[in-house]
């Protein structure tokens, strides 16, 4: 009997690593089955507007103003968080749950200010994918305009195969921008002391306000708030039971693609830093960064560089485009065909182009009107994630509320603070 029982004994224990790592492959399958949205909505936290402040700050302050990068990081986490639950407690997006319980007028204030706000954000993702066709193959902007038109489009059509296809196509260009930059990171030898110490103690100087200031207005953005509400619903059940499990997997999928895109900002900080400033030059283009990058590491940093900013250009304005879609349709109930939906969000991109306007110039002016039309996606989100008739068991407790309430006053306070600096010519 002792013999069997030892036996027995045995053969269990040698069994566990094989259950083991069923349990491990099982529950690997269940997380990734509700990754993707929040994959698609961190491409807005790193579009070309992100390369423009990323590479001043760097540039200019060297380390100094990575915090700036982490706290942003982290309020655009709490947002998305709240977004995504929105999208999974109530089967609406954000706009569609505004027309539903706000009044006709102020869905018809926030639908403007929110239509600003896709054209302003596919203005500043439109001329990144323009740029980085036109830096790396030598292009006429004019012929980079029209490129990027057709790719734009074609990305935007796969979704008719499923939201699944685009999600892996923007994850495929995610992938790029992360391998430029760590090849980026490994040829620039950065001071990892220092980058240690300004991500962990905060430092600002007088100077340096401007740019921190840009910094975090340009990484929450009002239009993916609108999209991520949206894009949850494709695995989203009627079942409360699962709807608290796709919530927290949700969590996850916004921890980990959030994270990925602070990754890639810190690490555009970190190469200009390295590279820019510590040979004394202040860089404050896209282009002008491209172009001192070849001297100083040779082309193949050069090409990292420009294929980072293509792809973070082609996937940003598919994202922006799918989300001007939502919000034509969502807020005042506007039935306009796809194709024309598109264009109109389009539409300023092209022009600017086609009138020969400078691409930088553009670019500032739609980070000021992203900065009027941050809150008014940031306080609906809000007002509508507290209230118990909308959410039920999912409404926000009173430490939620509490932080969105301090995170709006932030960003409103920058945001103002960066307009009133714009206005008054010391910016």
């Amino acid at each position: 009997m002792q013999e069997n029982r030892s036996y027995s004994s045995v053969s269990v224990s040698t069994s566990l690593p094989a259950i083991d790592q069923e349990v491990v492959k099982n529950k690997a399958k269940g997380v990734l089955k509700y990754f993707g949205p929040a994959f698609i909505v961190s491409v807005a936290y790193m579009d070309p507007g992100n390369f423009g402040t990323n590479i001043s700050g760097g540039s200019r302050f060297a380390y100094n103003l990575i915090w700036v990068v982490l706290w942003s990081n982290l309020m655009a986490i709490f947002i998305q968080i709240l977004s995504a639950k929105l999208g999974i407690a109530t089967g609406l997006a954000l706009p569609d749950q505004c027309g539903k319980h706000f009044s006709r007028p102020v869905n018809w204030c926030l639908w403007g200010i929110a239509t600003l706000a896709a054209m302003a954000t596919d203005l500043a993702e439109f001329l990144g994918g323009v740029l980085g066709f036109s830096l790396l193959f030598g292009l006429p902007l004019g012929w980079s305009a029209v490129l990027t038109v057709v790719v734009t489009y074609s990305l935007c059509h796969s979704e008719r195969y499923g939201q699944k296809v685009v999600e892996v196509i923007i994850t495929t260009l995610v992938a790029i921008i992360s391998l430029a930059y760590v090849w980026e990171l490994f040829l620039a030898k950065p001071d990892w002391n220092k980058v240690a110490y300004h991500l962990a103690i905060p430092s600002l100087t007088h100077d340096s306000v401007l740019v921190a200031v840009g910094m975090l207005g340009a990484t929450v953005m009002p239009h993916v708030i609108y999209l991520h509400s949206h894009l949850v619903q494709s695995r989203r059940t009627s079942d409360l039971a699962d709807c608290r499990h796709h919530l927290k997997m949700g969590k996850i999928d916004v921890i980990v693609a959030m994270n990925m895109a602070f990754l890639i900002n810190a690490a555009m900080v970190i190469v200009s830093a390295a590279v820019f400033n510590q040979n004394g030059y202040h860089v404050d283009s896209i282009e002008g960064a491209y172009k001192t990058l070849q001297p100083l590491m040779g082309n193949m940093a050069a090409f990292a560089f420009g294929a980072a900013l293509l792809a973070s250009g082609l996937s940003s304005s598919t994202v922006g485009t799918m989300a001007g879609q939502l919000i034509l349709n969502g807020f005042v109930g506007l039935d306009i065909p796809i194709n024309i939906r598109r264009l109109i969000t389009m539409l300023p991109g092209f022009i600017i182009i086609l009138l020969g306007i400078n691409p930088i110039t553009a670019l500032v002016i739609s980070q000021v009107l992203l900065s009027f039309a941050l809150p008014a996606a940031i306080i609906p989100l809000i007002i509508l994630t507290s209230r118990q008739d909308i959410m039920g068991e999912f409404k926000n407790n009173l430490l939620t509320k509490i932080i969105g309430w301090i995170i709006v006053s932030i960003i409103v306070a920058l945001n103002a603070l960066l307009l009133y600096l714009l206005f008054t010519g010391q910016a």
